[in-house]
């Protein structure tokens, strides 16, 4: 598309492979073994308890929700490509096609009194607001905890790691909006969100993080997402140093406004997904993305009770989620 830079994807990540493939003798980067035990495969969602629950309920200061979720449909931007599959949808059962073929063997009087309509779809899993399992990144052959990818990964998902052990998560919500720190509608391409962006939105929202909280950062790039070259590619995001100060505040969900939690594409020249590997493989952080937060940004909602669910997709390393928020005092 004219005025438009082409996608930095292929020749980076090759450059990034070839350089992790000549440092491997010296790669000290390893997984993290978690504080809450040896079977542990949530991470920081140990933090969700029924008590932690119970007081951010409390909190609530209003009936006003938040869908933070984007449409699924035909066409919508996602990493296909990458070689991932689009999101694809078809009717199974159409009112005229089951008259015709009656697979129900009850006739076309009955077929047409009573109408059935009937809906597939398809989908790689991280596609549209979805959240990934601490499976869907590792390194050196491991996922968070030690979990061997040869001993773990069969033909049917994880058997450690996968989303289905997921909880359903319920905690304090924290929109740090840095485009509107920063002063613009949207942050440049290629923009790395820095630690002292975030302390200065943070600062200007009179808002401090607490031990766990769902993060929520915003790019401004979601106000771009029914335009897929421009919403895709080149995205601003966080960096290893910005997502580490959010997880050492105690964050135990990180989401983003765009496709990608890491800045695109990354700045180191050792890990070409620093921010991923980091999070989900070092320190049991997940990591969402696409969050839709522009009402939120709009309305100046810094603080709310957060909901959210995955799909149980026994050994699946993500899914789909359609988290709310609710303002609270």
């Amino acid at each position: 598309m004219a005025g438009r830079r082409r996608p930095v994807v292929w020749p980076v990540l090759l450059a990034a492979l070839v350089a992790a493939g000549s440092a491997r003798a010296t790669e000290t980067e390893r997984v993290g073994m978690s504080p809450f035990g040896p079977n542990d495969e949530i991470g920081m969602l140990n933090k969700v308890t029924p008590e932690s629950v119970f007081k951010v309920l409390r909190r609530i200061s209003s009936g006003r929700t938040y869908d933070l979720s984007v449409e699924f449909y035909v066409g919508m931007p996602s990493y296909y490509f990458l070689g991932q599959p689009r999101f694809q949808t078809w009717n199974v059962h159409t009112p005229q096609g089951t008259i015709v073929d009656d697979p129900n063997g009850l006739g076309k009087e009955k077929n047409s009194h009573v109408t059935y309509s009937g809906t597939a779809f398809s989908m790689y899993a991280h596609t549209g607001t979805h959240i990934d399992a601490l499976s869907h990144f590792g390194l050196q052959g491991e996922i968070y905890n030690g979990f061997k990818a040869d001993e773990q990964l069969g033909d049917r998902g994880w058997r450690k790691g996968g989303v289905e052990k997921f909880p359903p998560i319920i905690a304090r919500g924290v929109l740090i909006d840095v485009a509107r720190y920063k002063g613009v509608d949207v942050l440049p391409e290629s923009y790395g969100i820095t630690v002292a962006d975030l302390q200065g939105a943070l600062r200007q929202q009179n808002v401090a993080l607490e031990d766990g909280d769902v993060v929520m950062v915003r790019t401004g790039r979601m106000q771009w997402f029914k335009d897929n070259e421009k919403y895709m590619h080149n995205t601003p995001g966080l960096t290893r140093e910005s997502a580490s100060f959010l997880a050492d505040a105690g964050a135990i969900v990180i989401g983003v406004d765009n496709i990608s939690t890491d800045v695109w594409p990354a700045q180191e020249s050792r890990n070409w997904i620093p921010v991923h590997s980091a999070m989900l493989s070092q320190r049991g952080v997940p990591i969402m993305q696409n969050v839709n937060l522009e009402q939120l940004a709009a309305d100046r909602v810094h603080q709310f009770a957060w909901f959210g669910a995955p799909l149980r997709l026994r050994g699946a390393d993500g899914s789909p989620m359609r988290p709310v928020a609710i303002p609270i005092r």
